[in-house]
């Protein structure tokens, strides 16, 4: 009640909404203080499902949730270069979405959400560069082929948002989640309105300078830190052949090296990504920084003591000192979790109701 400032008698009127329509029920009861025992309450994981899908530029994610953002199922479909036509990304959501939900039954799908590394405009189009996508009107491809509620948005900002729900920046009261794949993203999120999904924003973290003149960009640019810590650019540098084929695949095994080159570039990588939070650190002055994406689970464990070690040099002490630096907790499907949270975020603003 003082979270919400609304009195006790409203209050218990929407609970009482929330267990009618089945959202809600009673968890049992803990001792007052004094008057009558507390009722607590549990949030039905049973009462719907949602979908959560990740687009990205190595593979196509689709994952099954409980409302309460429980994993219960997932598909994944490796991406090639060939394969980023909006029309044959279109065919595997809708294969993956159909793969997930297959063993549904009576259970409502409330809604599915779509992470994009891109900008969805308001009018539904995308424009995804790393996907080499312009203006795609994949909301309404998308609705034409689900039998859902659709939501889309940017990926780096719904990953932000779970990452506040569930995963290592639930106690930050203002946390950066840093994406890092083939491209470069980072959200912005703040705890105090962890609910609302305006308090996740996105930055071009991937396109700022860390070295000037540096490695060209696909972005046109020189010197940006993703051409230093996205994928292909850390693959590019090691420059030597990897026996497996996907990008996903090599990076492990880059990770798995123990040749001078491979350290080398590991070592290159963890400096220039401590170049790059260090820069958040001094602009924004977050209390928590999180890596996430799947090349930092791959070499998040191998580099973050170095990477702390850089941020410590190249950032101002006393906000380094206020600054906590880790790893991701949300797994392999984090992305498509986050994707996940848009519909749970209507299913909130509409107070519960399908």
């Amino acid at each position: 009640m003082q979270a919400s400032g609304l009195s006790s008698a409203t209050v218990s009127n929407v609970i009482s909404d929330l267990i009618n329509d089945g959202m809600v029920a009673e968890a049992g009861s803990v001792d007052s203080d004094g008057g009558r025992p507390r009722t607590l309450l549990r949030v039905r994981s049973e009462y719907g499902s949602v979908v959560g899908v990740d687009i990205g530029e190595t593979h196509v994610q689709v994952g099954l949730f409980d409302c309460t953002l429980n994993t219960l199922d997932t598909a994944t479909y490796p991406l090639g270069g060939t394969e980023l036509d909006p029309d044959r990304v279109v065919e595997l959501v809708t294969r993956g979405i159909t793969a997930v939900t297959a063993s549904l039954g009576p259970v409502s799908l409330l809604g599915v959400g779509v992470g994009v590394p891109g900008a969805v405009m308001p009018d539904g189009l995308v424009h995804a560069p790393t996907l080499n996508w312009a203006g795609v009107p994949l909301v309404s491809m998308l609705r034409s082929s689900v039998a859902a509620p659709v939501y889309v948005d940017n990926c780096a900002r719904t990953l932000g948002q779970a990452e506040m729900w569930r995963g290592a920046g639930r106690d930050a009261s203002r946390a950066v989640i840093a994406l890092l794949g083939v491209g470069v993203g980072a959200a912005v999120a703040t705890g105090s309105d962890s609910c609302r999904s305006a308090t996740s924003t996105t930055a071009e973290w991937g396109h700022t300078v860390v070295r000037v003149g540096g490695a060209a960009c696909r972005c046109g640019s020189h010197g940006c830190l993703e051409a230093y810590i996205g994928a292909e650019a850390i693959l590019s540098r090691y420059g030597r052949p990897l026996s497996a084929s996907d990008t996903e695949s090599r990076m492990a095994e880059l990770a798995r090296l123990p040749d001078r080159d491979a350290r080398r570039v590991v070592e290159e990588t963890a400096e220039y990504l401590g170049i790059g939070i260090a820069n958040l650190v001094n602009m924004l002055n977050p209390d928590k920084v999180v890596l996430s994406g799947w090349v930092s689970a791959v070499l998040g464990p191998v580099v973050l003591p170095a990477v702390r070690d850089t941020v410590k040099r190249h950032a101002l002490p006393y906000l380094f000192a206020q600054t906590e630096i880790e790893l991701g907790r949300l797994g392999n499907e984090e992305v498509a979790l986050g994707a996940a949270t848009l519909p749970v975020l209507r299913l909130l603003a509409t107070g519960g109701r399908a």
